[in-house]
């Protein structure tokens, strides 16, 4: 039986998401000193498997989260249509109370179903899926990588996780994320489905102290 084994993370901590500043696609943050050290743990705990690809998205913050990897020599490709959801005219904003309320507005209307609803400025999850679709396709299309390394984003990571299991867009929320998480997924070549192994984990980077904020 032919299989693909996929190990899916969300990128280290920022800045900006220490802050509370939601980033999107426009904002290019690097990796705080926090967010580098859970790259290093997930690194220590993972170096062992034989990944044949890194995949991540064009954003410098997936790439610094997979550095250790690179540095071995496994390839490395990179793809905007992994990028994070566009938050459009929001993104980078410090946190205000009207930003707040509109971002809550928008969930719960993707929540009722209004997944074609873009934020202002933005993309909606219908678009995220559509640019999503054909880097899917071109990793499947490669069933020589066995083991695969996919860096991405919060919101993107539920929009993939609802095309992987065929699911609607509105079942989205179903899927927790935090920084430096993995998803670990295996795909089959015979049945061409795909199957949950690990959800949200984050065993990896319970060794970390805690950082200290002022």
């Amino acid at each position: 039986m032919k299989r693909k084994s996929i190990y899916l993370i969300r990128h280290g901590e920022t800045d900006l998401n220490r802050q509370g500043v939601v980033q999107g696609s426009g904002v290019d943050s690097k990796l705080n000193d926090w967010g580098q050290a859970q790259a290093d743990a997930f690194f220590n705990a993972y170096q062992h498997v034989p990944f044949d690809k890194i995949y991540t998205s064009a954003l410098q913050r997936t790439h610094q989260s997979v550095r250790g990897f690179i540095a071995q020599g496994i390839p490395h490709e990179s793809y905007a249509g992994l990028n994070e959801i566009s938050w459009g005219v929001r993104e980078g904003k410090e946190p205000n109370t009207g930003d707040s309320q509109y971002y809550r507005e928008l969930v719960n209307k993707w929540k009722n179903g209004e997944v074609n609803e873009s934020a202002e400025g933005g993309e909606s999850p219908e678009d995220v899926r559509n640019r999503q679709i054909p880097v899917i396709e071109t990793i499947l299309s490669r069933p020589h990588e066995r083991n695969i390394l996919i860096a991405m984003h919060g919101r993107a990571i539920r929009v993939l996780l609802t095309t992987l299991f065929d699911q609607p867009l509105v079942r989205m929320d179903d899927y927790d994320h935090s920084n430096l998480c993995l998803y670990r997924i295996n795909y089959s070549y015979d049945t061409q489905r795909f199957e949950l192994e690990v959800s949200n984990d984050i065993t990896h980077l319970l060794s970390l102290e805690i950082p200290q904020t002022i």
